[in-house]
């Protein structure tokens, strides 16, 4: 009988029933859950899923580039946003793969100019809500206009100088050494491009890449002229040296005044360091020479883009 009595609990102890106290879970399941999020924010809507190809065709608005790969390298896709760099970047012919259009937007005259320069171009206008532009902008103010700038395709060192040869002449290329302002690099670029130069060289880190304000400042002259860029660039000079050109530095300290420097008719490299450092410790000892330019009113230094500007000019004229 004992042992029937023990069965019998234990077969009554397996039962299904109510367990006692339920830790509060079915009154948190009659909670309220807020106000539904809007469609292409919902995960799994159709809208979201649209949103997310969008803002992934985007790319990242940060601008910094990735490593460089094989013979040549290319950075990340570049965003401009706001209405009045929207306008003046599309004036200015900057590369552009999409321009994007907030739904609902007020209409102004330089949206209007936007939407028009844009269809003229070619460039594909993607309508989308003012949620995905914040996401693919990171919150920037864009006034409900964003313009996509495709990755840039830098050259490798080497072929600038297979450029020069490719028309016979000596190599004529600039560097630029910690030259962090992107306008600077643009304006470098349009004086390569005025004095019939081969190309520019810039390090991979800490420096200024071919960015919606380079594109600008170059007026066009980017589409024309390759930029370089260099992992390291000390090394790049010596492979520079070792096709037989001269290397020569801009330093407001440099043991030869411009006039007098009778390396520029011949295959050269001119290095410009930044405004305010100038060249850094190795690029300056890897210099074959370093350069002066000659300025009566006493200014202390020029800032990379009139500094190449002038030695270019000079090149120019003893190779004519």
């Amino acid at each position: 009988m004992a042992g029937n009595s023990q069965r019998r609990n234990r077969r009554t102890s397996n039962k299904k029933g109510a367990t006692v106290g339920s830790g509060g879970q079915r009154r948190k399941g009659l909670e309220g859950r807020g106000p539904t999020p809007p469609a292409d924010a919902r995960k799994g809507h159709k809208k979201n899923r649209i949103a997310n190809a969008a803002a992934k065709r985007a790319g990242s608005s940060s601008g910094q580039s990735r490593r460089p790969s094989g013979r040549g390298s290319k950075s990340t896709s570049e965003l401009v946003a706001g209405r009045n760099p929207v306008v003046e970047a599309l004036r200015a012919d900057i590369p552009a793969t999409a321009v994007y259009v907030q739904q609902y937007i007020d209409s102004d005259d330089r949206v209007r100019e936007a939407i028009k320069l844009a269809t003229e171009r070619g460039v594909p206008l993607m309508e989308a809500p003012r949620p995905e532009l914040d996401r693919i902008t990171n919150g920037l103010n864009h006034q409900g206009l964003v313009l996509q700038i495709p990755p840039y395709e830098y050259a490798h060192p080497e072929d600038l100088v297979a450029a020069a040869s490719d028309v016979h002449e000596d190599p004529l290329i600039v560097a630029l050494d910690g030259v962090t302002d992107p306008r600077n690099l643009g304006a470098v670029v349009r004086s390569v491009a005025a004095f019939a130069g081969h190309g520019v060289v810039v390090p991979e880190r800490r420096a200024a890449g071919m960015t919606a304000g380079a594109w600008k400042t170059s007026a066009g002259a980017a589409a024309r002229v390759s930029v370089a860029r260099a992992t390291n660039l000390t090394r790049v000079l010596e492979a520079y040296q070792k096709a037989g050109l001269t290397v020569v530095g801009l330093a407001a300290d440099g043991e030869v005044e411009l006039h007098e420097l009778e390396a520029l008719a011949g295959p050269v490299v001119i290095v410009a360091g930044s405004e305010g450092k100038g060249l850094s410790r190795l690029v300056g000892e890897t210099c074959d020479v370093r350069v002066r330019i000659p300025m009566p009113g006493g200014a202390e230094s020029l800032n990379a883009g009139v500094a190449a500007g002038i030695v270019l000019y000079e090149a120019a004229r003893r190779r004519a």
